[in-house]
């Protein structure tokens, strides 16, 4: 059962506003000060409500997606902030080589909001993100840990079982497969969906990336109750136990979502 948000633009835009505003500018303004002359970049930006926290803080911001409707969306959503030059947003691929070479060195914030764990290679993307950092520069990421109960996005299903079912994602793909087609998903959906499968990131393989790639850990928060689930389901933020966060393995299983501001 696709939720409304998975279905009305606006209705995401506003909640992606509302959670950056209340919980995203927050996290990072505990290790960067936002303000105006800082620059500020999101990758996987869709209708760009994560951005327009940033740019009420004074911040230059780009917004970059592969999707060109989201992109659209997002032009449409922050017209007036197009307009007087605070935000650009663009439909490419950080790897293309104009896309390097105009902003090599160029954020002091990059942020991933729901992204990293939809990336291919994250050995190789996270540290090559270090390239458009200016010296000082950070970067934000928030993701659902691949062993939560959600963690393969089955939300976005069709069916209602399907979306609210837990853990059957971590079956052997030739079986969660096979679920996905018994419930009667579409293609799409299931194509989507073993696609997330394949870039699945846990937190002990996260900070090991983090790590080889001679990134520093700034701060982390895990959270038992998803932000974002504030609206989704109604239901309170609530950070994860302290001791349970610190449990290696077991700790994907209950938690979540996690926020890490990491830098060189």
């Amino acid at each position: 059962m696709a939720l409304k948000q998975h279905k009305d633009e606006r209705i995401r835009f506003e909640q992606q506003v509302d959670n950056s505003r209340s919980y995203v500018l927050p996290f990072i303004e505990k290790t960067k000060a936002l303000h105006q002359g800082v620059n500020v970049m999101e990758i996987g930006c869709g209708e760009g409500g994560v951005l327009l926290p940033f740019i009420e803080k004074g911040c230059y911001c780009v917004g970059v997606d592969l999707n060109p409707l989201r992109i659209d969306l997002a032009n449409e959503f922050l017209l007036q902030e197009v307009a007087n030059g605070r935000v650009q947003f663009v439909c490419k691929n950080v790897y293309d080589e104009d896309f390097f070479e105009k902003f090599k060195g160029f954020f002091d914030l990059i942020i991933l909001k729901d992204a990293i764990e939809h990336i291919p290679e994250q050995e190789k993307f996270i540290p090559y993100l270090k390239n458009f950092l200016r010296e000082g520069g950070q970067i934000y990421f928030g993701f659902p840990p691949w062993y939560m109960p959600f963690g393969g996005h089955q939300q976005v299903c069709q069916n209602k079982v399907a979306s609210v079912l837990p853990y059957y994602h971590i079956l052997p793909t030739p079986i969660y497969k096979g679920i996905l087609q018994l419930f009667g998903e579409p293609k799409p959906v299931i194509d989507e969906l073993l696609e997330i499968k394949d870039t699945q990131i846990t937190i002990e393989r996260f900070e090991k990336i983090v790590k080889q790639s001679g990134l520093k850990i700034l701060n982390k928060q895990h959270y038992l109750i998803n932000p974002i689930y504030k609206y989704k389901f109604g239901l309170q933020p609530t950070k994860q136990n302290a001791l349970i966060s610190a449990l290696p393995f077991v700790r994907n299983f209950f938690t979540t979502c996690v926020y890490y501001t990491v830098g060189v």
